[in-house]
């Protein structure tokens, strides 16, 4: 196994780590929303492909990088410390913002996906990756319909 694929894992283990965070609190945060429930949902989808990827990082010997998780998610909540106006309660877009954050962090799990399937990466591992592109490209349509509904009310 090359290190270059080692980097690659590692770096998306961190960034799905991330990710799982903030769909957590998105989740969390709109959960009295009409679209609540489906964030919620995505919430524990995201868990587990987190769980499928250790498990292929597993499979390679490919241990998780604790340092760059802890910066990644670091960076997630120093993130929420932005100027808006709002010290105390919730700017009017911040919902729209968590959902955009979330479709990114989307964007980027399908695609590493996508790259692990292109290169055979996970061969001999027990591990479905044509079943998680496809499950990610869902995620994504799903979420593209929330984020049409948190525009409408965040933008109108």
């Amino acid at each position: 196994m090359s290190s270059q694929l080692s980097i690659f894992l590692r770096n998306h283990e961190a960034a799905a780590r991330a990710g799982l965070d903030l769909v957590r609190r998105a989740a969390r945060n709109q959960r009295r929303r009409p679209w609540g429930d489906e964030l919620a949902s995505l919430a524990l989808e995201a868990e587990e492909d987190l769980t499928s990827l250790r498990r292929l990082m597993r499979h390679l010997d490919v241990s998780p990088a604790p340092v760059l998780g802890t910066a990644l998610r670091l960076g997630e909540r120093a993130g929420r410390l932005k100027p808006n106006g709002h010290l105390v309660r919730r700017a009017p877009l911040s919902d729209l913002v968590e959902v955009q954050g979330v479709l990114t962090a989307l964007t980027l799990k399908g695609a590493g996906w996508r790259a692990l399937l292109a290169t055979r990466a996970a061969d001999g591992a027990e591990l479905d990756l044509p079943a998680l592109v496809e499950r990610a490209d869902r995620q994504q349509e799903r979420l593209l319909a929330v984020h049409s509904a948190v525009a409408v009310r965040s933008l109108a």
